[in-house]
């Protein structure tokens, strides 16, 4: 592919674009509308990503006559955190950085969610561009906004609505991508099916295997639906005050397994499956599912190396939905006390609902535990 694809986030004067192609990290052309070179830049990235990718970001920004520096940090969803977030202001600053200097996030939903953040906090606020290298970053969270830490007490409990100045998707670079995170990606390109296109939902179904195997034209396909579905839906509703909450199927179920079960042991992707079953099984509770839906939904997630069954976090499985229960309650969608809960009506409609009670989210989450608990941090895939 030699191509690429260009979408915009439609926020008037904060508009963006995003474009989705092979070769966009050394293409200077895209990067030059949305850098001041009198300003510079900072790359801030991982030990993952640095090796692969940073000196062919570097050799574009100068020869765009920018000069720039770059932070690496540690990897993993453990250090989405205020120490690590220091460690980025600690260089701003020794760096003389102005609010002029454009931020790089060149990474995955940490990097991206991290550096978001520290773009919105430094001196009120600096530009950033977001350079995402895992397909769940390029389908999902490197589009819209969201930035944010972690609290020992709830997932993405700090941040802030901040915009990027640009996203640049390069799908060569999820040629280096582990098949674990590949697998995690696809749970958020399945969320687009589930909750607004049952179309889309039926062609993953056609394609999973081509997209494990990494098929660039079937990629571009989907990361393309994926962030147009996300783009339309940010544009209509940025700060969530109401449809962009759909985005979260699954979410708040899979944000209790990522903090009961501790960050980086769980990946998003593989919390957020099962998430989604417990909440495709809410929804049939609720009668809005039957079990040829629900074995459909499982039988995706599966096909791709996904769980479909979440982790006991206690010693048996009522203590365990207690504690997820528990640990939900710290989620951002609870209103005056009460839970809202993005579930499905059927196969791409989804809505938020207040309509189950704590009963019935016991549950559904029973139900969607494991047979047996998992010593291993590693998700029980297919269980």
């Amino acid at each position: 592919m030699t191509t690429h694809q260009t979408l915009t986030v439609a926020l008037d004067e904060r508009s963006y674009p995003i474009h989705i192609g092979c070769g966009l990290l050394g293409n200077a052309e895209l990067w030059r509308p949305h850098l001041n070179p009198k300003m510079g830049a900072v790359v801030i990235t991982n030990t993952t990503v640095a090796p692969l990718y940073l000196d062919k970001v570097m050799a574009t920004l100068a020869s765009l006559g920018c000069p720039a520096f770059s932070v690496i940090l540690p990897d993993g969803e453990e250090y989405k955190s205020w120490g690590t977030l220091n460690t980025v202001f600690d260089a701003l600053l020794e760096n003389r950085c102005e609010r002029g200097t454009t931020l790089i996030a060149l990474g995955g939903g940490v990097i991206g969610d991290l550096v978001g953040f520290a773009a919105a906090c430094y001196q009120r606020g600096a530009p950033f561009i977001q350079v995402p290298t895992t397909l769940l970053s390029q389908v999902d969270s490197s589009v819209g906004g969201k930035t944010a830490i972690n609290h020992p007490l709830g997932k993405n409990m700090i941040g802030a609505f901040y915009q990027p100045k640009l996203v640049l998707a390069d799908l060569d670079t999820l040629d280096t991508l582990p098949s674990r995170e590949m697998a995690a990606g696809l749970s958020e390109v399945i969320k687009y099916g589930l909750i607004r296109d049952e179309a889309f939902f039926q062609w993953l179904e056609q394609n999973a295997e081509g997209l494990m195997q990494r098929d660039k034209t079937l990629l571009a396909q989907a990361v393309h639906h994926s962030c147009a579905h996300k783009a339309e839906v940010v544009a209509r509703d940025e700060r969530e005050a109401g449809e962009r909450a759909l985005l979260n199927l699954g979410h708040t179920f899979g944000h209790a397994v990522e903090t009961g079960m501790g960050y980086g042991s769980w990946l998003h992707g593989e919390a957020v499956a099962a998430g989604t079953v417990m909440a495709a099984l809410l929804s049939k509770q609720l009668g809005w599912l039957d079990d040829a839906a629900i074995e459909r939904i499982k039988l995706l997630f599966q096909r791709v190396g996904l769980p479909v069954a979440g982790p006991w976090l206690a010693s048996s499985p009522e203590a365990s939905a207690g504690r997820y229960l528990e640990l939900m309650r710290h989620d951002k969608k609870v209103s005056a006390g009460v839970m809202r809960l993005v579930l499905l009506k059927a196969i791409g409609l989804a809505v938020v609902s207040a309509e189950a009670d704590d009963a019935a989210i016991l549950g559904a989450i029973v139900s969607g535990l494991a047979s047996r608990p998992d010593p291993a941090a590693l998700p029980p895939t297919g269980i």
